[in-house]
């Protein structure tokens, strides 16, 4: 059974005229099939998603990003990748049904790939607690992503999660150190890590796998610091005005990628990713792929130093680049000319405007 979003009212009852034009059994008995009735309604399916789906805003993207059907990190997993061997436990507490981890092959090439999984069915989605990683989560990421680094295997993530588990357990196993050292861990690699964010990316639970050489997002997913209904209630202390906090937030692939947050984006199949599974599993391998070969040329110091200065950069026009000085081992601000002379004037601007007014008043002295 499908599932419909509330700007997808048209697009039902279009859809249910066209089952039952399939169907042979009318209100008489067994009928002809009109195909060219199911052709033209079909056509008119087409034009009306696409009519919706260029036309979202920040709140219908994110409903569709959380759509029921939307492909989930485990179909992805196991579409793209081959001899995909499950690694569970963080060696402390326990298992976290909430991320899948494990080894496998791309086009022979073994990879270390990290999944958070929110599950197909009710059952299943309380058992992976609704993609909402706990501390162990974290913990058996950061194990396999320094084995990965040990012996020099690149990291892909999928991320899709509405934030980490807020339980009181969560906090008491130290759910925000174990979030802050797994973004230490994402950092500190020396092999390329890449971030495909499938649906939701929420909060410091996306960010503790998202911190990447490569961040790509497909089109209708979101990535930001919080949902929007509780920016809402944040600001507002009205949950209504999610629309509003949306499109404030910039959680949007486009809005990201022109701040630079993200690297990538890939385009969905016409009315969201739900429609075509298979379409997009094969791109997000297409995009892994190109990715993963951009980087095999690079040293560990230079896949290190990529992710240093990529996330340096946000927020600053010109980013950081490698110091000149040979003892300085870190990344320093690069300057542009034009910035170097507006930080001068700055600086000397009262002397700049004691000067200004002694030539003012010595044209004034000459011309009198």
């Amino acid at each position: 059974m499908k599932n419909y979003l509330d700007f997808e009212k048209e697009i039902k009852a279009l859809e249910e005229e066209v089952d039952s034009l399939k169907s042979p059994f009318g209100s008489e008995g067994i009928s002809e099939v009109d195909t060219n009735k199911i052709k033209n309604t079909q056509q008119e399916i087409n034009l009306k998603l696409e009519e919706v789906y260029s036309n979202l805003n920040s709140w219908q993207k994110t409903q569709v990003a959380r759509h029921e059907d939307r492909p989930k990190a485990n179909y992805y997993i196991k579409k793209i990748f081959s001899q995909f061997t499950l690694l569970s436990g963080d060696r402390y507490f326990g298992d976290d049904k909430s991320v899948i981890a494990g080894f496998g092959l791309i086009e022979n090439k073994s990879v270390l790939i990290i999944g958070q999984e929110k599950g197909e069915d009710l059952n299943s989605r309380i058992e992976r607690n609704f993609g909402m990683m706990r501390p162990e989560g974290y913990r058996k990421c950061i194990r396999l992503m320094k084995l990965a680094d040990r012996f020099q295997i690149p990291v892909i993530s999928f991320i899709d999660t509405p934030g980490a588990y807020p339980g009181l357990g969560a906090e008491q196993r130290g759910q925000a150190s174990a979030i802050a050292n797994s973004i230490e861990c994402c950092m500190s690699l020396t092999v390329p890590n890449i971030s495909i964010i499938i649906g939701e990316g929420g909060s410091g639970g996306a960010i503790a796998l998202a911190s990447s050489n490569k961040v790509i997002m497909l089109e209708n997913s979101i990535y930001s610091v919080i949902s929007p209904e509780g920016c809402a209630s944040i600001l507002w202390r009205d949950p209504s005005k999610a629309l509003q906090a949306a499109e404030a937030m910039k959680l949007t692939a486009k809005d990201l990628l022109r701040l630079k947050i993200i690297d990538e984006i890939i385009p969905e199949p016409l009315g969201g990713a739900h429609r075509d599974p298979e379409t997009i599993a094969a791109d997000i391998k297409h995009s892994i792929i190109k990715n993963l070969k951009n980087f095999e040329n690079y040293s560990k110091d230079e896949i290190y130093d990529h992710r240093k200065s990529k996330f340096l950069q946000i927020g600053r026009d010109q980013g950081f680049s490698k110091s000149s000085n040979i003892s300085d081992r870190g990344l320093s601000y690069k300057y542009t000319t034009i910035d170097k002379l507006k930080s001068h004037i700055n600086k000397n601007k009262y002397v700049y405007g004691g000067f200004a007014l002694v030539l003012l008043a010595s044209l004034i002295a000459i011309l009198s």
